[in-house]
């Protein structure tokens, strides 16, 4: 994948064969990269292009798990016990598709049993089904930047999705911790770079047409 620095030198070197702006700085830049990425980036979760491409995924490897009330996990209509599963810690950053978060698996941490999502009243009402007791699925949401388990007695769990930003916290990689941001990839498909770049080009050379406030002439408008 390509880093934060990369795409920032490209369209840097771009801008300048246009126009040299001072006031375009490396923040600027990156926020524009960020905003149509996730742009573009839920366009192609629309056309369920994204589950495909396995370089834009990252695995958290153990993601611990913790016993909560079940009101705070909105699922007031489960009457089997007063405790539900999630995620001691909220998750890291995630990039967003059409339906929420960008997820493509949470499984068991042998990877043997995957979970699938659901919402909690979609949940509740499978319960009250006649069926139900013969669902050996097991389920889980994503509510509020964490994950909820009606059914399940693990400890942990394995979760796999497109992150914004560092997941160092959740791995084992010490390494992890002394990325600078610029080294740090951007998490969108190698084809949609020029894309994103085009419509960057496009908001940041009319940014840069735009006047400095004639109050004071030194200061960084976009700082």
């Amino acid at each position: 994948m390509t880093t934060i620095g990369e795409t920032i030198s490209r369209v840097r070197n771009t801008l300048k064969a246009v126009k040299e702006d001072p006031f375009l700085t490396d923040r600027t830049i990156y926020f524009s990269i960020i905003k149509y990425g996730k742009t573009l980036l839920k366009r192609e979760d629309n056309q369920n292009r994204l589950m495909k491409i396995s370089s834009l995924f990252t695995f958290l490897p153990y993601v611990e798990l913790i016993e909560v009330d079940k009101i705070e996990a909105q699922c007031t209509g489960i009457y089997s016990g007063c405790t539900i599963k999630r995620t001691k810690d909220k998750l890291p950053q995630l990039f967003d598709g059409m339906f929420g978060p960008v997820l493509r698996t949470v499984s068991s941490i042998d990877g043997e049993t995957e979970l699938m999502r659901t919402e909690p009243g979609t949940y509740v009402s499978m319960t009250k089904t006649t069926n139900f007791k013969y669902n050996k699925r097991k389920y889980f949401w994503y509510l509020n930047g964490y994950l909820y388990f009606p059914d399940v007695q693990w400890d942990a769990v394995k979760v796999e999705g497109i992150f914004e930003g560092t997941i160092s916290a959740y791995t084992c990689d010490k390494e992890d911790d002394c990325l600078v941001k610029q080294d740090e990839q951007l998490p969108f498909p190698e084809y949609l770079f020029s894309e994103i770049e085009q419509f960057v080009l496009q908001e940041l050379t009319m940014l840069a047409k735009l006047p400095v406030d004639d109050a004071d002439d030194s200061q960084n408008v976009l700082r």
